[in-house]
């Protein structure tokens, strides 16, 4: 097998670890904290999880080690999409379970959640981990999105892990999977199968946080991989002076994503979904704040500049999303085949006018004619519209575009305006993680299995101080029924992870919403590079701009 010489560099980084993991595992034991409830609904959540709710948080300090001296077989599954560093958590979890006994023994379960209950495994050994010490993607055994929420499923995986002996199992994922993680450890608590789940918090994402969650792992990663494409386009554009750059960004729940990236490189104009929420702006005011700073930059003789969308934006308009959801009741059941069998877009145009309400149809009139018939191609299983395969980076540059052409025809523009588009996504899903993310997922992994170790149940594996020097990290854990709420999911009211928006009156959106108009006139393009692996740690290992502005650092 060929290396080039980063991957051989890579394999060679070691990465840091909390202090306090530092010490031997002889020398680490639990501390307990406070007893824990559900950040909302207790009462349901307590009710669906009688054996592993209201448990305590713990943290990992220096003294003796005094748990049970046992043989442990763990197995780690990958589940969701692709984040920079997972490979790391399980090096970090190999490391730790070989450094307590040689004979302990990590299966890989292949493909997802289904490698679980499909028995679809590999056990991973020295030659296998060493060839993903610090590299990005899943590849190791793959990932997949098969959600462990029955009860043959949990009976079927009860006997997999009998089958092999194995004492643990770690679930690498986001929001949905560490729900079925915590849903997994009440049964095998239930059952007494002797079997404890330990969950990892992972999404490029960054809406798995919490005030115990600093930051999703992969976040750092994915961010520093698009804010480096997106100051190329900034340098680009200050270059050719002839081109307004629209990029979507991964993010369809929250915008820390395009916040981050916005911190990082200071474009003219960035949307944050959850303001667009909170304001009830509507598709024309977002569109006319973007042409205010075509105008005015095009006044002072600059016709070009950057807008970062968030790829979920349009589904924070309350107009838009009353407008999915017309078109999603007006192609229910029997009457999608009707509409389909209408032959010309005239035909299908006529039908969409008499099925929608007024107010929803002078929204679907502004759109371009592709967005219009994107809303009308591909559904979901459940029938539904797949709004994130709208390229809302071409709906707003149309939509200003038509906005221009009308003030030019008013006299009150005067410029020149041609829009180009990017959408950045799986560009950053499985880059070589970051010194960062290379440090934090090894210490998450190393962390999960100190929790097994202890023989916690339900936990999510937790290190914080995030924004000081690895040797001040705190490792330890926190039960993930701490995190849940009650949601309503296809019709049923389901226990899930609160996702994170963007705060509006936390300190990121605030530095932003300080700036921004500033940005959206003058050209203030910051050019952040390619992630720095070798250097001063000043460099190197620099946290996101959202972390430190959240902790006060300047």
């Amino acid at each position: 097998m060929e290396f080039s010489p980063l991957q051989k560099a890579r394999y060679a980084y070691k990465p840091k670890l909390p202090g306090m993991l530092r010490n031997g595992i002889k020398e680490i034991c639990v501390k307990e904290g406070e007893a824990t409830n559900s950040v909302a609904d207790q009462e349901k959540i307590k009710a669906l999880f009688p054996n592993t709710y209201g448990k305590k948080e713990i943290t990992f300090e220096k003294g003796k080690n005094n748990a049970l001296d046992k043989k442990q077989v763990v197995g780690v599954i990958l589940s969701g999409g692709q984040a920079p560093g997972g490979h790391n958590v399980i090096c970090g979890l190999y490391d730790a379970l070989k450094a307590t006994n040689k004979d302990n023994v990590l299966y890989g379960f292949k493909g997802g959640p289904s490698g679980l209950v499909e028995d679809k495994y590999q056990i991973l050994d020295d030659e296998t981990i060493n060839l993903y010490r610090n590299t990005g993607g899943f590849d190791i055994i793959g990932s997949g999105r098969t959600k462990l929420e029955t009860e043959e499923q949990f009976k079927v995986a009860a006997e997999v892990c009998k089958k092999h002996g194995i004492t643990a199992i770690v679930i690498i994922g986001g929001d949905d999977s560490n729900t079925n993680a915590a849903v997994l450890a009440e049964y095998f608590q239930a059952h007494n199968t002797g079997v404890s789940v330990i969950g990892c918090p992972k999404t490029i994402d960054g809406d798995l946080k919490n005030e115990d969650i600093e930051c999703s792992f992969g976040f750092d990663t994915a961010t520093k991989t698009y804010s480096e494409l997106i100051g190329n386009i900034e340098r680009d554009c200050n270059s050719a002076k002839k081109y307004w750059h629209f990029i979507k960004v991964m993010g369809r729940s929250a915008s820390h994503v395009a916040l981050e990236c916005a911190l990082e490189t200071q474009p003219n104009i960035c949307l944050i979904s959850e303001e667009v929420a909170a304001k009830k702006m509507s598709l024309s005011q977002i569109a006319n704040t973007i042409a205010d700073s075509v105008c005015k930059r095009a006044e002072n003789g600059m016709n070009f500049g950057v807008a970062i969308i968030p790829e979920g934006v349009v589904e924070f308009v309350p107009e838009f999303s009353r407008l999915i959801a017309e078109i999603n009741e007006l192609l229910a059941g029997e009457k999608a085949k009707e509409f389909n069998g209408l032959k010309s877009w005239n035909d299908k145009y006529a039908y969409i006018e008499r099925g929608l309400s007024k107010d929803s149809m002078n929204v679907f009139k502004i759109l371009p004619q592709t967005i219009q018939q994107q809303l009308f191609l591909e559904r979901d299983p459940h029938g539904n519209v797949q709004v994130s395969l709208i390229e809302s980076e071409k709906l707003f540059s149309a939509l200003v575009g038509n906005i221009l052409a009308e003030r030019k025809k008013k006299g009150e523009y005067k410029g020149k305006y041609s829009a180009l588009h990017h959408f950045f996504g799986y560009e950053g899903r499985c880059a070589f993680p970051s010194n960062f993310d290379s440090d934090y997922c090894y210490s998450l992994g190393y962390n999960a299995f100190m929790l097994i170790q202890y023989g916690f149940n339900g936990y999510l594996s937790k290190i914080s101080n995030l924004s000081k020097p690895a040797e001040e990290w705190v490792a330890g854990g926190m039960p993930i029924t701490k995190m849940m709420n009650i949601e309503r999911r296809h019709g049923e009211d389901k226990p899930v992870i609160r996702k994170a928006l963007v705060e509006l009156d936390g300190a990121p959106f605030k530095y932003f919403a300080k700036n921004r108009d500033k940005w959206a006139v003058e050209t203030c393009y910051t050019f952040p590079g390619a992630i720095q692996y070798f250097g001063p740690s000043e460099v190197c290992d620099l946290t996101t701009r959202t972390l430190a502005l959240e902790k006060g650092i300047k």
